[in-house]
C-alpha cells in the first residue's frame, strides 16, 4: 500500500470505523495534553512522568490504528481481488 493508499484508508476508516475515530479521538487528545506540557517552562516531576506516560499511550493507539488500517486494507484487497 502506498502513501496516498494508506491515507485514503485512514480517511475512510475515520468516517465509517467506530473504533478506529474513537482511537484517533484519544490519540489526539493525548496529543493536546502533550503540547501543553511542551510549552511549560519547567515540568514538575508528576508532570514529567506523565509525559511519558502520554507518549506510550499515544503510542500503543497509534499502533492500534495502523493495525486497524492494514487488517482492512488487507480485507478489502482480499474481497476486490
Amino acid at each position: 500500500m502506498n502513501i496516498a493508499e494508506a491515507q485514503e484508508v485512514k480517511h475512510f476508516l475515520l468516517q465509517s470505523h467506530d473504533t478506529y475515530r474513537e482511537l484517533a479521538e484519544r490519540h489526539h487528545a493525548l496529543d493536546d495534553r502533550l503540547h501543553e506540557l511542551t510549552y511549560r517552562p519547567h515540568l514538575s516531576e508528576s508532570e514529567q512522568v506523565e509525559e511519558v506516560t502520554l507518549k506510550k499511550r499515544k503510542l500503543a493507539l497509534k499502533d492500534r490504528m495502523e493495525q486497524i488500517a492494514l487488517e482492512w486494507a488487507r480485507d478489502h484487497s482480499a474481497t476486490t481481488s
